[in-house]
């Protein structure tokens, strides 16, 4: 019987056994967000539909609350500004809110992944429409930082959204989605 590190050059067996997250160094919001982001993303929709968009972030942080100042400029021209207030609360856990979510969302940290659960309202002038975005960050050993977001909507999911974050825009526009 052959033994199986024969049928793999030796050079590719320290990659296939080496951790998945190997590289990768702990995610702090506060460190990667701290000046100016650049990403790239989209949204796609249960129903087929797509929107493609690119986002300028600013991040100030003051010791205990990162502000970050979200520039969206969608591919139909649409331009939007959020901003999310990050107050660490530990080494592993931020408090969130931005000016459409409702509430608070609590993020936590382990390692190089963030999660947070947070209810935004499309519709703020009109009825309301309550959506509830589950985002997943993944800080990657190159830099890049990952955002994949499931968008639920009576606990029924009806779009999903990717986000790459790098911060340089040359280096967002070569990991685009």
């Amino acid at each position: 019987m052959m033994r199986f590190s024969r049928l793999l050059p030796a050079a590719l067996l320290p990659l296939l056994l080496a951790p998945a997250e190997a590289g990768a160094r702990d995610l702090k919001l506060e460190e990667f967000f701290k000046g100016r982001t650049y990403a790239y993303g989209w949204f796609g929709a249960i129903n087929g539909s797509t929107r493609r968009f690119k986002v300028v972030l600013d991040g100030r942080w003051n010791g205990q609350v990162l502000t970050l100042r979200e520039a969206f400029e969608y591919e139909d021209g649409e331009k939007d500004v959020k901003t999310w207030r990050f107050r660490k609360t530990s080494p592993t856990t931020y408090l969130g809110t931005r000016e459409d979510v409702i509430g608070e969302t609590l993020v936590t940290l382990d390692g190089p992944i963030a999660t947070f659960t947070y209810d935004v309202n499309l519709t703020p002038k009109a009825e309301p429409t309550i959506v509830r975005f589950s985002d997943t960050l993944l800080l990657e050993a190159d830099g890049t930082l990952r955002n994949t977001a499931w968008v639920s909507r009576w606990h029924l999911p009806v779009a999903r959204v990717n986000v790459n974050f790098a911060r340089t825009e040359e280096g967002a526009l070569a990991i685009r989605p």
